[in-house]
C-alpha cells in the first residue's frame, strides 16, 4: 500500500469510461493509493479535464460512444500540454489483437483487458505515480539549479564590472565575492546529494 504523498506531490489519476459500473470498479481498486481520482464519461470530458489539471496517468476505455479511446489518445498525444501523460488502455475485447496494436500505435504505455486483475492494475498505476513524482522532483531540482546558476552569473558580472571600473577596494572585497560564489556552489552540490 502507498503512503500519502506530500501535498505538492499528489498525482491525480484520470479515469475515462462511459459506464458507471466500470468507473466505480476503478475507484474501488485505486482508492487505496490515496491519490485524487478524476472521472470522465467521454473522450470530450477527458480532454477538458486534461487541459484543466495535470495527471500522472490516464486509464482510458477503448470503446466509448462519440470519441472512442483511440481518438481520445490521439488527441492527448497531439497536444504539447498533455503529450507526455501515460495512457493505460482498458478494453473488454480479448480476442482482437488489433486493439492492442492500435492502442500502442496511438501512444499507449500499457494495455489491459477487462476484467483486469486489481493487483496488476494497482501495480501498473503505482509505477506511473512514482515516475510522475520523480519527474516533479527533477523539475524542482532543475529550477533551483537554474536559479542558483543565475545568481552565480550575476555575481560574476558584478565582479567583472567592479574590476573593470577599479571599484574593488582590494583583495578582501574580491575574496568576499568569491566566498559568496563558493557558498552558492556548495548549496547546489548539497541539493544533489
Amino acid at each position: 500500500m502507498s503512503t500519502a504523498a506530500p501535498p505538492d506531490d499528489r498525482a491525480s489519476i484520470l479515469l475515462v469510461d462511459d459506464m458507471e459500473d466500470n468507473l466505480i470498479a476503478l475507484e474501488a481498486v485505486l482508492g487505496s493509493l490515496n491519490e485524487p481520482l478524476v472521472r470522465a464519461r467521454s473522450g470530450e470530458e477527458a480532454m477538458k479535464a486534461l487541459l484543466r489539471q495535470t495527471f500522472a496517468v490516464v486509464l482510458l476505455d477503448v470503446r466509448m460512444p462519440g470519441m472512442d479511446g483511440f481518438e481520445t489518445a490521439t488527441n492527448i498525444k497531439r497536444l504539447d500540454q498533455t503529450k507526455d501523460v501515460p495512457i493505460i488502455f482498458l478494453t473488454g475485447t480479448d480476442g482482437d489483437s488489433g486493439y492492442a496494436f492500435r492502442g500502442y500505435a496511438t501512444g499507449a504505455a500499457d494495455f489491459l483487458t477487462k476484467p483486469f486483475d486489481p493487483w496488476v492494475l494497482r501495480a501498473k498505476v503505482t509505477v506511473f505515480l512514482e515516475l510522475h513524482r520523480k519527474n516533479r522532483q527533477l523539475e524542482r531540482l532543475l529550477a533551483r539549479e537554474q536559479k542558483q546558476l543565475g545568481e552565480i552569473a550575476e555575481r560574476l558580472a558584478e565582479i567583472e564590472a567592479e574590476l573593470a571600473r577599479g571599484c574593488l577596494a582590494g583583495a578582501s572585497d574580491l575574496h568576499h565575492q568569491l566566498m559568496t560564489l563558493e557558498e552558492i556552489i556548495r548549496d547546489m552540490r548539497r541539493g544533489r546529494g
